[in-house]
C-alpha cells in the first residue's frame, strides 16, 4: 500500500478546520472537505473512511498539538502565578494563531460525535494543566471550587479576550493581555 502524503493530510486538516470555522460541524460533508483540500473525494476516503473517523482523528491530532503548546515554558521553578500566566498567554496565542483549528476543537468537543474515548484522551493530555490548578488549590492560592470551574474561567477569559482582539475591539498588545489576565487571575485566586 502506498504511504499517505503528508501534504495531502495537512490540506485535508486545514480544509476541515476552515470549513468548520465558516459553516459549522454539522453540515460538513466529505465532498466539501475534498473540494476545499483540492483532492478527489475518493482520495479523501483513502485517508479517512468516514466523516466520524476524520473528525475524531483530526481532533486527536489538533488536541495533542494544543496541549503541548499550552504547557510550553511552564517550568516548575517559576512562581505559581507566572506559570498560570504562561498557560493563559499560550492559550491566547494559540487561539489567535490557529483560530479555525481551535473552533473545530470546540465544536467537536460539544458535538454528539464526541466520544467517551476522546473525552478520556483529552483529559489525559490536559493532566498537567489540571494538576497545576489542583496545586494552586492545595497551596490555597486558587479558590476551593471544582477544578472544571477554574479551568472554564481561565479558558473563557482567553476565549473572550481572543474574540475582542480578533474583532479589533482591543489591540493585540502586552498591556491588553496584562489587563485581561489580571481580571482572570482575580477571578481564580482565593
Amino acid at each position: 500500500m502506498k504511504p499517505k502524503d503528508d501534504e495531502k493530510q495537512r490540506a485535508i486538516a486545514q480544509a476541515t478546520f476552515d470549513l468548520v470555522a465558516r459553516t459549522g460541524l454539522s453540515g460538513l460533508t466529505m465532498a466539501e472537505i475534498a473540494r476545499a483540500a483540492g483532492i478527489a473525494t475518493s482520495t479523501l476516503y483513502v485517508y479517512y473512511p468516514s466523516k466520524d473517523e476524520l473528525i475524531s482523528q483530526l481532533y486527536q491530532d489538533a488536541k495533542t498539538v494544543t496541549a503541548a503548546r499550552i504547557m510550553q515554558g511552564v517550568e516548575p521553578g517559576l512562581p505559581y502565578r507566572a506559570r498560570v500566566r504562561r498557560i493563559w498567554s499560550n492559550l491566547l496565542r494559540h487561539r489567535l494563531d490557529q483560530y479555525a483549528e481551535v473552533v473545530f476543537q470546540e465544536q467537536y468537543y460539544n458535538s454528539p460525535w464526541f466520544s467517551e474515548g476522546n473525552r478520556e484522551f483529552s483529559a489525559r493530555l490536559m493532566a498537567g494543566f489540571y494538576a497545576l490548578m489542583e496545586e494552586g488549590q492545595r497551596q490555597e492560592i486558587l479558590k476551593p471550587v471544582p477544578v472544571p470551574l477554574l479551568t472554564a474561567s481561565l479558558v473563557g477569559s482567553v476565549r473572550e479576550t481572543g474574540n475582542l482582539i480578533r474583532s479589533r475591539v482591543l489591540p493585540d498588545t502586552e498591556a491588553v493581555q496584562q489587563m485581561a489576565f489580571g481580571l482572570c487571575w482575580d477571578a481564580l485566586k482565593a
